[in-house]
């Protein structure tokens, strides 16, 4: 397999506790304390062995069909009553297939959805639970609903018909879109990206069952190359010799605030004992809300991060994550945590305000900063992933460079939110030198422009920063 690896930067910031050196041994167990909100209220020691953390339920779930029964299934799946994907469902799909979401082997059964959006959590036959936060689930109108009669199976197709999948031992059962909505986003108000896109028009039905996969999911979009299933990040993790794994996840253009932080851990990972700790920088590929920059313009930035080496790509795997980003907060930080498992990371670096937003109608943000951090360190099912929680990185005017924010001097830093980059990107005005590489700023001025001239956007009037 080619190396699909890279080297770049994500988020801003430092790991809020000091970590805990283990003695150093052939087999490493480390040792990391948590602040006073993690399990039991006290300072709480969670101990992982290094090395590739197991997938969850003990074996890494593969739904794709093997090559040699490929041509009988799509026989099968042409006779079968057609379920019709839409760009979403194609990609939750596509998470399913490669096992992000192991144990889990389809789309969710009622039982199934019920554990997800009341427990945060999936029983398993043995008695032992996996973290399981947003229901991976496909919906269908009436219309479907009938055509597929009693048939317990039916072919999924893409939007010009081709079948792609069948879901066999199939259930139809309600679609509590209320329910769901409010649980997932502890809010119902309008203006949710996700509700809007996948479930407000959706069908009034749910249909689960097991999933057989016809092909690898492609998108020839020129990115396939860089998105590496669980199974072949756990491949490559192996190659590079990996005794820890620490895994971010980003969705929006990187900045040098980003390249220290994984610098920083990974310094603070050797300082443990571990040999070989391996970044794997993630940034996520699936559905985003109109306002973030597209996945194509993303890579292309990052491409110019690596060239300039702001990363070791010897210690540095990147890879496309293929889920829809939902904006649910405490409950979607589970989510990306819990597939990370899954792709061979036993250390997770969680931010400030964690797959949040601005809410949509009144002018807070929808989530409290701190929370999707508390919650990932008392999750259950999550219990074998170290969270490694930051503070926030900063512009540092007397250094000229992106540092750890010091608030004894806190007049010397500028805070260049996400919002505030885009701005000025949109504005065509530069940074502070020592903020971003120059070549990854002239992608994002470009992706901008581009917006620009295309008439997508309703510049070119300034835009306060």
């Amino acid at each position: 397999m080619a190396s699909m690896s890279t080297v770049f930067p994500k988020s801003t910031s430092f790991l809020s506790q000091p970590l805990t050196k283990p003695h150093k041994s052939d087999s490493i167990t480390t040792s990391i304390s948590f602040p006073s909100y993690s399990r039991n209220r006290n300072l709480t020691t969670l101990r992982v062995r290094a090395g590739l953390i197991e997938p969850d339920g003990g074996k890494l779930v593969d739904l794709v069909v093997s090559e040699p029964r490929r041509r009988e299934k799509k026989h099968e799946a042409a006779d079968l009553p057609k379920v019709r994907l839409t760009a979403i469902d194609l990609q939750w799909m596509h998470v399913l297939s490669e096992g992000w979401a192991s144990p889990l082997r389809g789309f969710m059964r009622e039982s199934e959805f019920l554990q997800t959006l009341h427990f945060n959590l999936l029983n398993l036959d043995d008695g032992s639970v996996v973290n399981m936060s947003v229901p991976i689930v496909l919906a269908i109108d009436d219309q479907q609903k009938t055509l597929i009669g009693e048939s317990k199976r039916v072919s999924l197709v893409d939007s010009d018909d081709n079948p792609i999948a069948i879901l066999n031992d199939i259930e139809i059962y309600k679609h509590p879109k209320e329910e769901r909505i409010a649980r997932t986003w502890g809010t119902t108000a309008p203006g949710l990206p996700y509700v809007e896109e996948a479930i407000t028009n959706a069908g009034n039905w749910l249909i689960g069952g097991d999933l057989e996969v016809l092909e690898p999911v492609k998108y020839n979009d020129g990115l396939d190359r860089f998105r590496l299933s669980p199974f072949e990040l756990r491949k490559e993790l192996e190659k590079r010799g990996a005794d820890a794994v620490f895994a971010f996840q980003l969705r929006n253009p990187v900045h040098n605030g980003h390249a220290l932080l994984m610098t920083d851990t990974r310094r603070r990972l050797l300082e443990m004992g571990y040999k070989n700790p391996i970044l794997l920088l993630h940034p996520l590929g699936g559905f985003t809300k109109a306002d973030d920059v597209p996945l194509s313009w993303r890579m292309k930035q990052h491409e110019k991060v690596l060239e300039d080496g702001v990363l070791d790509p010897e210690t540095t795997v990147v890879s496309i994550f293929p889920s829809p980003m939902l904006y649910a907060g405490p409950t979607e930080v589970q989510w990306h945590a819990k597939a990370r498992i899954n792709a061979g990371a036993n250390f997770y670096i969680v931010g400030r305000d964690p797959a949040g937003m601005g809410h949509p109608v009144e002018k807070r943000d929808l989530y409290d900063a701190d929370h999707g951090k508390k919650v990932l360190s008392m999750a259950p099912g999550l219990e074998r992933l170290n969270i490694l929680p930051f503070r926030v990185a900063a512009y540092d005017k007397t250094q000229g460079k992106m540092a750890f924010f010091d608030p004894t001097r806190a007049q010397d830093f500028l805070f260049i939110s996400g919002t505030k980059m885009r701005a000025l990107a949109k504005n065509r005005e530069n940074p502070p030198d020592g903020f971003m590489c120059p070549g990854g700023w002239k992608v994002l001025v470009d992706y901008y422009d581009s917006l620009t001239v295309t008439g997508n956007t309703k510049l070119p009037e300034k835009i306060p920063v």
